[in-house]
């Protein structure tokens, strides 16, 4: 295939690989961490952080709220100076959830309006939960160039209607410097990201908060658990009341200095090409115990037909390049998906992902996506209610698209390894999470 302008093309794999990958920290923990810090009762330093567009982004936001913040070792030591939030500056959240639904909270303890507005695709991505949230709380949210209507904060457990409340950016939370907390419900089955950015600013709350989630399914639970975690390291008052339903005490958020682990669902692409080329890819700093969903990988990997071993904080995976199909239910790790889906498009066999419904509101509609990528590049796909369907096997070269997703720039780049002729739109996408992606998977496989 000839290659065309603008166009990456996906190295093939010419024999079994033999690498050692270091990932960079956690975007999860990194975006967590940061607006703790924002929000604490003195500086914090964070090591390990990771340095991309989305970690910009939120220190950018922190900023216009007031935050110092500066940046070391090639953005990988971050010090964050807390003040007192303030209003009146945009705030933009490029495509990064996290800063779309973090920030709110944070915006809502402002001392005035805060317009937050990001990429095009992030005027779709879903945002009522979190604002009507606020809402039940008293804090005014509109739309740029709506007065706030007067009142103040609704009965506990009572929501605004849909239509009172924007479901998308652009969005003006309109700060009084005080949020008085109490009990809320939403509905966080379209993302997790909702719960967590609630209880990340519950402290400052005067009366905490208590939140209890009221849907059907809650995806990514161990995101949940992670920001649970990262409260508690911060001396935070975190009850876990029952399934759902979470308990945030109002106090004071240590500073001090935060270490960041490693990224383990960026870490799955060179870990899953083991299984698509063969040989063995092994990271380093592995943690014995993390409430990173990439954790699950190891378990995956193995099903998938991998070898996984964990030595001396070392996790290495073997393949022989052929990998099996299998059904999987992703619901604690829907970000894992477009790495799986990227190897059982491999598989011969019939496959099934579930529990993933909630990836339709991501980067872009992640399922839509994959299905169409899979069936330009010669396979089958289909949408079931909560996942996919895959058949896999008979693949092609073609152009694959990323629709600015990160993930789905490295899903065409697994796929590439074992099929000769894939070339990756804008792979400079990658730069969300892995600044330096092509680099370092031409260097997985031995090549400059």
């Amino acid at each position: 295939m000839v290659n065309s302008p603008g166009l990456w093309p996906a190295p093939l794999a010419t024999g079994p690989l033999e690498a050692s990958v270091t990932v960079p920290g956690s975007k999860s923990l990194t975006n967590r961490a940061l607006p703790l810090a924002a929000l604490a009762n003195a500086p914090t330093t964070i090591r390990g952080a990771l340095r991309s567009r989305d970690a910009e982004l939120m220190i950018g936001a922190l900023r216009a709220l007031g935050a110092q913040v500066e940046s070391s070792d090639g953005g990988a030591s971050v010090r964050v100076v807390p003040a007192p939030l303030r209003g009146g500056t945009p705030i933009d959240c490029g495509l990064a959830g996290t800063v779309m639904r973090f920030v709110p909270p944070l915006a809502a303890l402002a001392d005035g309006p805060v317009l937050l507005d990001g990429d095009p695709g992030a005027r779709v991505r879903p945002m009522g939960p979190v604002l009507r949230a606020l809402a039940a709380l008293g804090v005014a949210v509109t739309a740029p160039g709506e007065a706030p209507r007067a009142g103040g904060p609704l009965d506990p457990g009572s929501s605004p209607a849909a239509g009172d409340v924007p479901q998308f950016l652009p969005v003006v939370v309109h700060g009084t410097g005080l949020v008085r907390g109490g009990e809320i419900e939403v509905d966080a089955s379209t993302s997790s990201q909702f719960v967590s950015g609630l209880l990340l600013a519950a402290p400052r709350f005067e009366h905490g908060l208590t939140l209890h989630h009221v849907g059907e399914v809650l995806p990514s639970q161990p995101h949940i658990d992670m920001t649970i975690a990262v409260l508690r390291e911060r001396g935070v008052e975190v009850d876990d009341i029952a399934p759902g339903k979470w308990r945030v005490e109002p106090g004071e958020i240590a500073g001090g200095e935060v270490v960041i682990e490693p990224d383990l669902s960026n870490a799955g692409p060179f870990l899953a090409a083991a299984l698509a080329a063969g040989g063995r890819v092994s990271v380093p700093h592995w943690p014995a115990s993390t409430t990173q969903p990439g954790a699950l990988l190891p378990e995956i990997l193995t099903t998938l037909g991998g070898s996984v071993t964990l030595e001396g904080g070392v996790l290495t995976v073997t393949g022989s390049g052929q990998v099996q199909a299998a059904d999987l239910d992703l619901t604690a790790a829907g970000e894992l998906a477009p790495t799986i889906a990227a190897l059982l498009a491999l598989a011969p066999g019939e496959s099934r992902l579930t529990g993933i419904a909630h990836l339709r509101g991501h980067e872009t509609d992640r399922l839509a996506a994959l299905v169409t990528e899979i069936t330009r590049l010669g396979g089958h796909a289909e949408e079931l209610a909560d996942g996919l369907l895959i058949r896999g096997g008979g693949l092609h070269g073609a152009d694959v698209a990323t629709y600015h997703d990160h993930r789905m720039a490295t899903f065409a780049a697994i796929v590439g390894l074992a099929v000769d002729g894939v070339q990756v739109e804008d792979v400079g996408t990658t730069a969300k999470t892995l600044p330096d992606f092509p680099t370092m998977w031409h260097a997985m496989l031995g090549r400059r």
